[in-house]
């Protein structure tokens, strides 16, 4: 009878008994999951690169389309344009970011939580809520309009809305990277006379600068992929992700789309491998004896850096709360009487239904797609390793790679096949759950892996003696004792699912619109003021949620882990 081994360093010694339910939960769920990758992930982008290369009438495809938009001087505009962009802002927020993380986790700034929680808010809105906020300040009617020269439209506009957007992603890159510091270097530093500025340069810095550079990547991966910023404040300034999006939904020109979302692609593909050869090089680096750090106050150095911190946070509450103003103000700039009259939805195309869509889809997302990356990492962790596990592992790996941008229009080119048999769930809600997991699945399925790595394999030995069926050890021990990460894997996926756009832009029908779609359509029909309201509503639902979890987690962990309280005695 077939015997499957546990991965641990212990697991030659350790067989699983070979009852078909043990077999079914790891065969069938392995298979299952590549199935599921396979026809979520892999599919859809071959697809994209067959439309980009496929020379079909009007589609804008081949590589003769190929060879005259890359060689146009249109195209070299766009992508000088992008470019140009990208490394701005990623000039100007890792700096930012960084100085940012460096109070949260090497100083005494006083309130660290306070600042971190605002330093958060553009995650939850979406990534054209900042291009509004800037409208309202800095636009043709805007209440900060005679602090420039010119109006917000164009480079700068663009510029500053993408540093607002990405900042929060440098800055979790960023503490993660600071985070990892070994006391006793200090200590010497220290006992040496080291000044501070010096023990910055031989510990801090090299300790830190492969996470600069990820970050880095990120926020240039982010800027040159997104269009939701660009569409709102842009004006004549256009980029390659906003070419990609008229090419599409304005022409339909899916093969230039194709072609442009494969542009695209290559700088995520470099930011991937950046980030991976990155973390191997980061793990080298730490020794399994490092002592934790806790920085000594410093009132010069904690002032400093608490200014740095109050203004970022006073700029992102500025932005922020001039979104949530002007969704109040009955009709700017002639009457500011506050009234709730652009959240009057129902009088709207689509209505209160778009709301409602989103939280259907963002709680669909945030239940299957927790069950699924948690079991498939389990599934990964916990089994023996073998080429489907690779297999599983890769394919894990490559929605890291995508922007959301080129996934969304791989679904369109492989649901939207005619003799496709999954073509009927083109436009379903079905579908644009199945796109925002797969979007959001590596980072889900890494928090998933990180926690169960920490488990020792003494667990399923346990329940292997004991002959408990691994399906039982795993929902009676392995989910309460992991229950941390799955509620951030649960938070972090609705919160995604509530303000993506890229990934699902293509995919949706008038019975499944949403509402960050709804705001960039209100956008484009000139209601700013509704835009901002919905805007409004999916921040305001995001912060909710995400505060309900946090506190409900504390009942659930004191009722799942409770065995932590009890064990010392």
């Amino acid at each position: 009878m077939e015997q499957v081994l546990l991965s641990k360093p212990q697991a030659g010694a350790r067989r699983m008994p070979a009852d078909l339910a043990d077999r079914l939960f790891i065969h069938g769920g392995q298979w299952l999951l590549l199935v599921l990758l396979v026809l979520a992930v892999l599919l859809p982008l071959l697809a994209m690169l067959w439309r980009g290369f496929a020379s079909e009438p009007g589609q804008g495809g081949g590589l003769t389309a190929a060879a005259e938009l890359f060689g146009s001087a249109n195209f070299r505009w766009l992508l000088g344009n992008s470019l140009t962009v990208s490394l701005t802002v990623a000039a100007i927020v890792v700096p930012l970011a960084y100085a940012f993380a460096y109070a949260l986790q090497r100083t005494c700034v006083p309130a660290k939580g306070l600042w971190r929680g605002i330093s958060l808010l553009p995650l939850l809105a979406p990534s054209i809520l900042p291009g509004i906020a800037l409208i309202y300040l800095f636009g043709n009617q805007g209440v900060l309009r005679h602090l420039l020269t010119d109006n917000i439209y164009g480079f700068w506009g663009i510029v500053i809305g993408e540093a607002i957007y990405t900042f929060p992603h440098a800055l979790m890159v960023l503490l993660s990277a600071l985070a990892l510091a070994d006391a006793r270097l200090f200590d010497a530093a220290s006992s040496m006379g080291a000044s501070p500025w010096r023990a910055f340069r031989s510990i801090t810095w090299p300790g830190s600068r492969q996470g600069v550079f990820a970050a880095f990547c990120l926020v240039f991966t982010l800027c040159i992929t997104d269009f939701g910023v660009p569409v709102v404040v842009g004006g004549d300034y256009q980029v390659l992700a906003l070419e990609a999006y008229k090419a599409v939904v304005g022409q339909q020109q899916f093969g230039r789309g194709a072609l442009i979302g494969m542009v695209l692609l290559l700088p995520a593909l470099f930011s991937f491998a950046v980030d991976l050869w990155l973390r191997r090089r980061q793990r080298e680096a730490i020794s399994g004896r490092a002592q934790v750090y806790h920085p000594h106050p410093s009132r010069r150095r904690d002032l400093a850096f608490l200014v740095v911190v109050l203004l970022i946070c006073a700029a992102l509450l500025g932005v922020f709360g001039m979104a949530v103003y002007s969704s109040l103000v009955k009709f700017w700039p002639y009457d500011l009487s506050l009234s709730l009259h652009h959240y009057a939805f129902a009088e709207l195309p689509g209505g209160w239904q778009v709301y409602r869509n989103s939280l259907m889809l963002a709680g669909c997302t945030a239940v299957f797609g927790s069950l699924l990356t948690f079991t498939g990492a389990y599934l990964l962790e916990k089994t023996r390793q073998s080429p489907l596990t690779q297999a599983l592992r890769l394919l894990s790996f490559v929605p890291m790679a995508v922007p959301g941008l080129v996934l969304g229009l791989g679904y369109v080119f492989f649901f939207n096949l005619p003799g496709n048999p999954l073509h009927g769930l083109y436009g379903s809600l079905t579908l644009l759950v199945a796109c925002t997991i797969a979007h959001f699945l590596t980072t889900a399925q890494l928090t998933a892996s990180a926690a169960l790595r920490q488990l020792d394999g003494e667990f399923e030995a346990a329940a292997l003696s004991l002959k408990v069926p691994l399906l039982r050890h795993f929902l009676r021990v392995t989910l309460p004792i992991c229950l941390p990460a799955l509620l951030d894997i649960l938070r972090y996926l609705f919160v995604s699912a509530m303000t993506t756009v890229s990934a699902v832009i293509f995919l949706y029908s008038p019975d499944s619109l949403l509402a960050a779609i709804a705001v960039l359509n209100m956008d484009d029909a000139g209601n700013v003021g509704g835009a901002a309201a919905m805007s409004t509503l999916i921040l305001l639902t995001s912060a909710a949620v995400s505060l309900l979890l946090a506190g409900a987690s504390r009942g659930l962990l004191r009722r799942a882990q409770a065995w932590r309280a009890t064990a010392g005695h």
